[in-house]
């Protein structure tokens, strides 16, 4: 586990790289592969700029990506597979890898949507940037294969020796391009990216990527979030953007402010409803818990429940996977 915990950290390290061991990596990776190394390594201050400087590359001949990354993963996870059979390697993968995949692989997907989103100025344009990024070897963000091979064989050592100290890199027959690390990482306790004070993700040179519990949001509508107002809420017409406003706001506040009347009230609690134009009503059930703090308050919990509820007891149960008529709590706490 602790070798994991470290691939975690590589995963979201910041700041500069150490590029004397990057270039070292990159070399070995190179040599692994029976490839002479690189004549030019060149360095960048994002993957946004990264793909620029490969579309400037001159005489750098083919990708070879195939050898120094593609190959020598295949040829180890058979190796691996051979040793240890399909529970083992099932079991392995599980204890390693799969613990970091989801995060890392949401994470460059983002990346790539975001350097595509800044590049690809025309249609035709996308689909040139999206060639350069399928050169690219992820660096800091392979650590989920990388946690699943460490210590298990030196094929794949180079490429290691890159994640741990650089970003993303494009490997081509005479010339690589590495892309520094981000200098900041904001995300929530899922691993999503989230930031409501500025970019959730960014590079030095200006790349960065903003996002609320997950969420893409344009870098100008963090700013706005401070000010917000029930009818600025319901003014925008972006439905993924109205329910972060939402969220920011609190279905509780916004609730109060804008004069909401409840639909139904029973033994359980009150059900709300929020109407909103272009998407799903919010549907509330107010709640309070029946055991009293230790100054004698009772606290007041709001539950989200899907918009086809029609009584607060159905709300309640849906939150304990019940129907209405099955709901019948003996004690409530």
């Amino acid at each position: 586990m602790q070798h994991v915990n470290s691939w975690r950290d590589v995963a979201a390290a910041t700041g500069a790289a150490d590029r004397a061991a990057a270039e070292e990596g990159v070399r070995r990776a190179y040599r692994t592969a029976g490839l002479a190394e690189p004549e030019r390594i060149v360095w960048a201050e994002s993957p946004r700029a990264a793909v620029e400087a490969v579309e400037k590359l001159a005489d750098a001949g083919r990708s070879v990506r195939e050898e120094v990354r593609t190959r020598p993963w295949a040829e180890e996870r058979r190796r691996m597979y051979d040793e240890l059979g399909p529970a083992g390697w099932s079991a392995l993968w599980s204890a390693t890898g799969a613990q970091l995949w989801e995060t890392t692989a949401a994470l460059a997907e983002r990346i790539r949507s975001g350097v595509v989103a800044d590049l690809a100025g025309k249609p035709e344009g996308e689909g040139a940037v999206r060639l350069v990024l399928l050169d690219a070897v992820l660096g800091q963000h392979d650590a989920a294969w990388l946690a699943a091979f460490d210590g298990r064989g030196d094929r794949l050592t180079g490429l290691a020796e890159v994640a741990r100290n650089a970003g993303w890199w494009w490997p081509y027959e005479r010339a690589v391009v590495i892309s520094e690390r981000p200098e900041a990482l904001h995300r929530d306790e899922a691993g999503r990216l989230d930031h409501g004070a500025g970019p959730a993700l960014a590079y030095r040179d200006g790349f960065a990527l903003y996002a609320w519990r997950g969420m893409p949001v344009p870098a100008d509508f963090l700013a706005e979030l401070a000010s917000l107002t029930p009818q600025r809420i319901r003014e925008e017409e972006n439905a993924e953007l109205r329910r972060v406003m939402l969220e920011f706001y609190g279905y509780d506040r916004y609730l109060t402010e804008s004069g909401a009347e409840p639909v139904h009230r029973d033994e359980t609690g009150i059900l709300w409803r929020i109407a909103l134009e272009g998407d799903e009503d919010v549907v509330m059930v107010e709640v309070v818990n029946s055991t009293p703090e230790p100054d004698g308050t009772r606290r007041t919990y709001w539950l989200r429940v899907p918009p086809a509820t029609r009584t607060a007891k159905d709300g309640v149960a849906w939150t304990f996977g019940l129907d209405g008529a099955a709901y019948a709590p003996v004690r409530q706490t």
